[in-house]
């Protein structure tokens, strides 16, 4: 690894700690050092866990309705997936680490790589700390930081600062780290971009350790891990081959879709349900100024049931390429009422949009002047959006998405949305 010098760099990844769970602590403070969990759509069983939680023995994944005596028994507080308020901290947290710094790749929703350049590497692991401090101060959330030369090192790092409190949350791999050493206490399990098959198949072969697959021949890995697994190797001892990807490639497809709260039979209510994901999917499309070539409808049932299983998913061809909610609604009404079976009770429905291009150059189609006047129907989404925007989701709504939705999914522990509804600001008392 070459020693860094006066214009040396290294990659960091900030990573927020339990995010789901410090979120919801950010306006609660009494859960500090308390067990808290968040779980899925439906409540169905546990996505985040505090470190508290993780000491009781609960499991990642773990069944929520099998959990309910030990969540009693231990005084675990529970919460439903807040999905607003998560993606509205995640915004705020990635929007201080681009200000802290003008080279970053949001990787996740609670991840961010970025570049730091300084003299040494005790000046750059004191600016992580920095980068750490200020992230907490300004949003509240606690995040944990590897430096490193590479990506996959600097991942590496930053596990290590999450389970060692000793770290303070900050690990750098550098020249004085004995690379050789750590990489012998490394799993494989835990290296990144290594999945559950690849580990199977690497024990298989004795190889337990990042420091026993670095050893192995360049030309066995890449006929066993393809590529990607000797770039993922050489990154482990210290050459770069991923660079940091600052600008992103647009989204080629946007998926908007969730479970019921109960199997749901009546069409009509599948109406409502396809009509708000096509709403929400058109949405978050103007705001990417894309619009989408293709929009395709799915049903599913419960396969976990013994019941009668359906299946279905079609898609109508945009002509034009649209980003209009009401172009989309009558696609997708259109796709549903094609696909429908009475007689089943069904789990899930959806729409994905496909073949997404920039709204500034798309591609005409020979029958667009039949359609009225775009210019007004693209006047009208922006007025719609910005009303929305500024009075609160939904203010105004199309009337194929109801308002009664008695279909959606079941939350009930969701805490308030503190930070994007205004019925739902926390108050401070003083005195």
């Amino acid at each position: 690894m070459p020693r860094p010098d006066d214009s040396s760099s290294l990659t960091a990844l900030v990573d927020c700690n339990n995010f789901y769970v410090s979120c919801e602590r950010v306006f609660q403070p009494r859960l500090e050092n308390r067990p808290v969990v968040v779980l899925s759509n439906n409540d169905g069983c546990v996505i985040a866990r505090s470190n508290e939680a993780k000491a009781l023995g609960i499991a990642m994944g773990a069944p929520a309705f099998k959990m309910k005596a030990d969540f009693r028994r231990y005084g675990v507080r529970v919460f439903s997936s807040n999905y607003t308020l998560y993606a509205d901290m995640s915004d705020r947290v990635m929007s201080v680490l681009g200000m802290l710094t003008p080279d970053l790749e949001i990787y996740s929703q609670d991840e961010a790589f970025l570049c730091l350049t300084g003299k040494s590497s005790p000046a750059l692991e004191a600016q992580a700390r920095q980068i750490r401090a200020v992230v907490r101060q300004w949003t509240g959330i606690p995040v944990s930081v590897g430096l490193a030369s590479t990506k996959t090192l600097a991942k590496a790092a930053n596990k290590i600062a999450k389970k060692n409190p000793e770290t303070r949350g900050v690990v750098c791999i550098d020249n004085a780290t004995d690379l050789d050493g750590l990489l012998q206490t490394i799993p494989v399990a835990d290296i990144w971009g290594i999945g559950r098959q690849y580990t199977k198949m690497l024990h298989h072969y004795g190889i337990h350790t990042a420091g026993a697959l670095v050893r192995m021949p360049e030309s066995w890995i890449r006929k066993r891990m393809t590529i990607n697994g000797v770039r993922m190797v050489r990154e482990l001892t210290g050459r770069p081959c991923l660079a940091l990807n600052t600008a992103p490639a647009p989204a080629k497809s946007l998926i908007r879709s969730r479970s019921f709260g109960r199997l749901v039979t009546d069409r009509n209510d599948l109406e409502q349900a396809v009509s708000v994901h096509t709403h929400r999917a058109a949405e978050k499309l103007r705001q990417s100024g894309q619009v989408a070539h293709c929009l395709h409808v799915f049903l599913q049932t419960d396969r976990f049931r013994p019941l009668p299983q359906y299946m279905a998913c079609e898609f109508l061809r945009l002509c034009p390429p649209s980003n209009s909610t009401p172009a989309m609604l009558t696609a997708a009404l259109k796709v549903l009422r094609h696909i429908y079976r009475p007689g089943y009770g069904y789990k899930k429905a959806g729409v994905m949009l496909s073949g997404l291009t920039d709204a500034q150059h798309r591609q005409t189609c020979i029958e667009e002047h039949l359609v009225t006047d775009r210019r007004a129907d693209e006047q009208l989404m922006t007025t719609l959006d910005r009303i929305n925007e500024r009075f609160g989701r939904d203010v105004l709504y199309f009337a194929a998405s109801g308002r009664d939705h008695a279909w959606e999914m079941q939350r009930r522990h969701t805490s308030p949305a503190f930070t994007s509804r205004w019925q739902d600001l926390p108050l401070a008392r003083a005195g």
